[in-house]
């Protein structure tokens, strides 16, 4: 086990993951955090998913409780801050992995619910969870991790609400960071890139009948490194934020995408 968290709560929103051949971002950040010797508490609305989060980390000889929540229902957010002082007494990080994209299109096709929908989960929920949470945070001072999207900056004409909502996460992070600095409390954001997720690879694959490694190769010829990333790219550096390492790091959107956002400037 590493010491990086070591003596931390962490609340991991988003900690279970769809089915698909390799690990998502939220399932890889708790299991890391954990090998890092945080406290977790695992945050999902999928309680078979979530639960399978927490063998892993059990396995593994951490510690970690889980809490199914919708955060997206009026007392979610509140009832996940409850758990984690409940389970933990206090809570010094708090990340976000939130984000759906169902029904998105371009801004002629796209549906007031869809628009909703996603602007409610990616970034309504996501606030509210934060200001849940802040209260708590600076009784001792600590950090909000959001994971964000290379989509909130480049170009993603039929993915509407879902560019949207993840530029509103990186506006919100940085009031966050401004508005809690003297508290002792940090907010970043990590905006990844092409990461070949169950979400992100297998939901499209099996949506649309694509071959997957053909798909996966198509995605990785736009990453300037050549390849995508995987969720434990995601997962170490929401851990360097996390940890006492950005102890002088604030208000910043961490770009983890092989160098795409290069390519959008």
């Amino acid at each position: 086990m590493g010491e990086r968290l070591r003596g931390k709560a962490a609340v991991v929103v988003g900690a279970g993951q769809t089915t698909g051949t390799t690990i998502g971002n939220g399932r890889a950040t708790a299991v890391l955090f954990a090998r890092e010797g945080a406290e977790v508490l695992l945050v999902d609305r999928d309680e078979t998913s979530v639960e399978e989060t927490r063998r892993l980390v059990v396995d593994e000889g951490g510690r970690a409780e889980v809490h199914v929540a919708d955060i997206v229902a009026d007392d979610g957010p509140a009832s996940v801050v409850a758990a984690a002082q409940e389970a933990f007494g206090r809570i010094d990080v708090l990340h976000n992995n939130v984000g759906i994209g169902a029904g998105d299109g371009p801004p002629h096709h796209l549906t007031d619910e869809a628009f909703d929908r996603i602007l409610d989960v990616n970034l309504r929920a996501l606030w509210r969870t934060c200001r849940e949470a802040v209260p708590v945070l600076r009784e001792g001072g600590g950090a909000i991790v959001n994971v964000s999207s290379l989509a909130s900056i480049a170009s993603a004409g039929n993915l509407t609400a879902y560019k949207i909502s993840k530029a509103g996460v990186n506006a919100l992070t940085q009031n966050l960071a401004l508005t809690n600095a003297k508290h002792g409390v940090r907010a970043n954001a990590v905006m990844p890139g092409f990461i070949d997720t169950p979400m992100a690879v297998d939901a499209p694959v099996e949506a649309l009948g694509l071959d997957r490694a053909d798909y996966a190769r198509r995605r990785a010829d736009h990453v300037p490194l050549g390849r995508q990333g995987t969720a434990w790219d995601v997962a170490h550096a929401a851990l360097f934020l996390a940890s006492d390492e950005a102890q002088f790091i604030t208000g910043v959107v961490l770009a983890v995408d092989g160098g795409q956002a290069t390519l959008v400037g």
